[in-house]
């Protein structure tokens, strides 16, 4: 059974820092069962977003708008996905969920999520950014 546990959420000034962790419980250590990974979105009202994908190569995504503030990261050896957030705004303010078990897109555009369709979905972090 896999379960994404996700955490590092809370509340930060407007140009402060945060890192949300997801773990993914129920695969092997190092495995790339995993496949790609990705962290999502959801500000109040909105449809859930992509924010950046992560394939078990190592390989990144990112949409345009999070490019050069946040940065996605995985350690295979704990079975754990990061994403570094930097230089927060008012408007990041939202739930944000991590997803496993993605398949990779070819021919995408670029600035936009490469992979689609994840079997597993974590349970919500909420990042709240005052300014």
């Amino acid at each position: 059974q896999v379960q994404l546990v996700e955490s590092g959420g809370g509340s930060v000034q407007a140009g402060g820092s945060l890192r949300l962790s997801c773990v993914a419980n129920g695969y092997t250590p190092g495995s790339s069962a995993m496949g790609c990974m990705a962290w999502f979105r959801q500000l109040p009202g909105k449809e859930r977003e992509g924010v950046a994908s992560i394939e078990s190569s190592g390989s990144t995504t990112y949409v345009d708008s999070f490019k050069g503030r946040f940065t996605i990261s995985k350690d295979n050896a704990k079975n754990t996905l990061y994403l570094q957030m930097n230089s927060l705004k008012p408007e990041d303010s939202a739930m944000y969920y991590c997803a496993a078990d993605g398949t990779r897109l070819w021919g995408v555009v670029p600035g936009t999520l490469g992979c689609a369709d994840f079997a597993f979905w974590g349970q919500v972090t909420q990042v709240t950014v005052s300014s």
